[in-house]
């Protein structure tokens, strides 16, 4: 029975409201948030959008790994559906260890797990004809010497996130200047643009777009609005294909040659998206009643069987809903 215990149930709307067929309860939802410096978790379009699902009848709970005590061994789907939100290394860990217990992610965690390595979503990315920057990858900077003669060059850390940790190297004094870290890091062909960033939000098929400047921080600010061309509409549903996501923002550079995607994220803010609650609350919900119906795309199917490990342990421990509650039933395990 254990075994059985989330791939056994199906789904269905009784007059509006998202409830498991036989019981009749209500629909659990898990946000898996990430902690925003100060800020309340999750931010203002998540909460709007949980706000409208509350209100259509789901129960909704949100949990920052880094703010929990938490026993993996002991961790079990027992969410109807969860909503992997933060890209932090034990965010995706723990999204890890749910799926390999059957739990149902959005998105999926093999599917995150490659758009979160940028040197597996470089390669998928050229693989699909994606354009992209030219990009190496290497441990040791001093190797760099003879790409940056020739070119100005990005560095980024290969799992890195919101910006942090790139440089821009545009002569061999530049690249002497970067400090040395312990992860590989992501080279790619500097791309030159208008001088702003072009931040693409998609929700499923839906493709929307920002211009804002490029700044250390600006994933906390909404970018402007702008109208979306169909180039970028075309690679943005491609990236997504690619990759098995529905929930997904790239960045993209403007260039001389036509836009060229320089990152691909998991469930980015949305900020400055017409109407987002809504449309994300319209997203998950048909996600979350009708996933039975939903077939995986083959990205997806090919991850998963990887990483298929057996359902629940005999004594499961559920996620919780509180970091306090974790800390009880941690110590009391």
């Amino acid at each position: 029975m254990a075994a059985n215990f989330f791939h056994s149930r199906q789904f269905a709307l009784i007059r509006g409201c998202p409830r498991r067929e036989k019981s009749g309860e209500k629909m659990k939802l898990y946000l898996i948030a990430e902690s925003r410096s100060g800020s309340p978790a999750p931010g203002a379009v998540m909460q709007e959008t949980f706000e409208i699902l509350r209100r259509r009848g789901f129960r909704i709970e949100i949990g920052v790994p880094e703010e929990m005590l938490l026993r993996p061994d002991r961790l079990m789907a027992a969410r109807d559906l969860y909503l992997l939100k933060s890209d932090t290394e034990l965010a995706l860990s723990l999204a890890g260890v749910l799926h390999a217990q059957g739990a149902r992610l959005l998105n999926s965690y093999p599917c995150c797990l490659a758009v979160k390595d940028k040197i597996v979503a470089t390669r998928l990315l050229h693989a699909a004809g994606i354009p992209a920057p030219r990009s190496w990858v290497t441990g040791d900077l001093t190797l760099l010497r003879p790409l940056v003669e020739a070119r100005a060059l990005i560095l980024k850390p290969y799992r890195g996130f919101h910006g942090a940790g790139i440089h821009r190297a545009r002569n061999p004094r530049e690249l002497g200047e970067i400090p040395a870290a312990p992860e590989p890091r992501l080279v790619q062909e500097y791309v030159p643009g208008a001088g702003e960033d072009l931040k693409v939000y998609v929700i499923g098929e839906e493709v929307f777009a920002t211009r804002k400047p490029f700044a250390s921080n600006s994933f906390l600010r909404p970018g402007r609005p702008c109208a979306v061309t169909a180039d970028v509409r075309e690679i943005a549903r491609r990236c997504g294909r690619i990759f098995g996501l529905g929930l997904y923002g790239l960045d993209i550079i403007e260039s001389p040659d036509g836009p060229v995607v320089v990152d691909v994220n998991y469930f980015p803010g949305y900020k400055g998206v017409p109407n987002a609650p809504a449309r994300l609350a319209d997203y998950i919900e048909r996600h979350a009643v009708e996933w039975n119906d939903r077939d995986t795309t083959t990205f997806e199917k090919g991850c998963s069987n990887a990483c298929e490990t057996p359902n629940s342990p005999s004594t499961p421990r559920c996620w919780p809903s509180s970091p306090k509650g974790l800390s009880r039933a941690s110590a009391s395990a």
